[in-house]
């Protein structure tokens, strides 16, 4: 690698880290105040499990429902790491899905690095699941898969998940529409292959999904756990959780039963 390239790569690299929220238990609240970088990176190793969380497309990782998320996993005693990829908040550069994909592999090494032997789980919402599901691919690639990986309103793929998209059904019957969809998702090169990825993957995956998620309908959650399912060996590392109606796409925060099921999952898994 010639010394330019390795100067950008520190740079896109030093960008990543430094656009990370760390939000640590709530038990361990008072000792963080006023602490610095350095005790936040130690914190890590404390046995307290870790979420590394990828959120969906719109805005940034300080949208209110995702505060509302970080602090329901921050009060049952979770390490929560939530970073803007390239190009949304107050990250710079121009999201693409292999810059996501890199920017998500980033902070889960990253973390894998100072954590020692807690575990690290990805939990990816919406887009976020199929960052979530790239990055667990290369991790897997490498030899070193993700701790435990959980998809909140995933789809199948994006050219899926577009076509079908609420707000564009109304104009799938215009001449070209489909072609045009599909052509501008070609050029810029987006797939998020979940339905392909959950296939190479042996990390215990949870899907949750509410029932009356309009955005990304429920039968896409239902579809991608029934090919997980169908392609891993192990087929106790596979759940589907469908919460009632009532929390739509963004709300399952919301749901009393979620930190129980989170937390049940990923304490059979890591037992």
């Amino acid at each position: 690698m010639e010394p330019d390239e390795r100067d950008s790569v520190a740079a896109w690299w030093h960008m990543v880290v430094r656009n990370l929220r760390h939000t640590v238990p709530s038990c361990r609240g008072e000792d963080a105040k006023g602490k610095g970088r350095s005790w936040y990176e130690a914190a890590l190793c404390d046995g307290n499990p870790i979420i590394v969380y990828l959120h969906g497309s719109a805005q940034h990782r300080a949208a209110s429902h995702r505060l509302k998320l970080v602090k329901v996993l921050s009060n049952g005693g979770f390490h929560v790491l939530s970073v803007d990829y390239r190009g949304f908040g107050d990250s710079t550069g121009t999201p693409t899905e292999d810059g996501l994909t890199a920017d998500a592999v980033c902070v889960y090494e990253w973390t894998k690095a100072r954590s020692g032997t807690t575990p690290v789980c990805l939990w990816g919402h919406s887009l976020g699941t199929g960052v979530a599901t790239n990055a667990a691919k290369v991790l897997e690639e490498k030899g070193f898969p993700a701790d435990a990986i959980i998809l909140e309103a995933p789809f199948t793929n994006i050219w899926v998940a577009s076509i079908n998209y609420p707000l564009l059904k109304i104009y799938r019957k215009l001449p070209g529409f489909l072609k045009s969809v599909m052509d501008s998702l070609r050029k810029d090169k987006l797939v998020f292959p979940n339905d392909e990825n959950v296939k190479f993957l042996s990390s215990p995956l949870l899907i949750i999904h509410g029932e009356d998620d309009k955005t990304v309908p429920l039968e896409f959650g239902k579809k991608l756990y029934e090919i997980a399912h169908n392609a891993y060996r192990n087929k106790e590392r596979v759940k589907m959780v469908i919460f009632p109606p009532g929390f739509r796409h963004n709300s399952l925060c919301k749901s009393s039963a979620l930190l129980h099921t989170v937390r049940d999952f990923l304490s059979q898994q890591w037992a």
